[in-house]
C-alpha cells in the first residue's frame, strides 16, 4: 500500500507529529476450522478476530513535533503504551484516499551517536478496525 514517503502520518491529539519515510503494515486474521476431518478432503474455515500493525523504520518530524522535541526530548515525544491515530495512504487511487485507526506505539528504540543522524525503529499495534477515509499532511 505505502509506496513512498509520508504515506504513513502520525497524529497525536488531532496534530500531526511524524511521517514515515520507512514502513511496513501487515494485517492477519485468525481463522477456525469448520470441516470435519473425517468428511471430505477439502478444509473449509471461518475468520475470527483480526489485528493489524505497523513497523517503522524511519520517522521524518514535523515543524511543530520538532519544536516540541527540542523542548521536551523526543522520548517524550513518542512514548511506548499511549495511543496514536495513524493515517495510511494509498497513492495508488486519486484523491489520496486510505485508511485511519489508533495503534498503541508497542516498541521506540531510538538510536544517536554524536555527530551523525539520529536513527530508531517504532511498532504500532492496531487497537480496533481500520477505517475508511482521508488522511492528513504532514507539514
Amino acid at each position: 500500500m505505502a509506496k513512498n514517503g509520508n504515506d504513513i502520518i502520525i497524529l497525536a491529539g488531532g496534530v500531526a507529529i511524524a511521517g514515515t519515510k520507512s514502513d511496513q503494515i501487515q494485517t492477519s486474521a485468525e481463522t477456525i476450522e469448520t470441516s470435519s476431518p473425517s468428511h471430505g478432503a477439502w478444509r473449509t474455515s471461518i475468520t475470527k478476530r483480526k489485528e493489524w500493525n505497523v513497523s517503522v523504520g524511519y520517522l521524518v518530524l514535523s515543524s511543530s513535533a520538532l519544536h516540541e522535541a527540542s523542548t521536551t526530548g523526543i522520548q517524550d515525544l513518542l512514548k511506548v503504551g499511549n495511543t496514536y491515530t495513524l493515517a495510511i495512504r494509498d497513492r495508488n487511487v486519486s484523491g489520496d484516499l486510505g485508511v485511519t485507526g489508533t495503534a498503541i506505539l508497542k516498541k521506540a528504540e531510538i538510536r544517536a551517536q554524536r555527530g551523525k543522524l539520529v536513527t530508531g525503529s517504532f511498532d504500532f499495534e492496531g487497537n480496533g478496525q481500520l477505517s475508511a477515509g482521508t488522511s492528513g499532511s504532514l507539514e
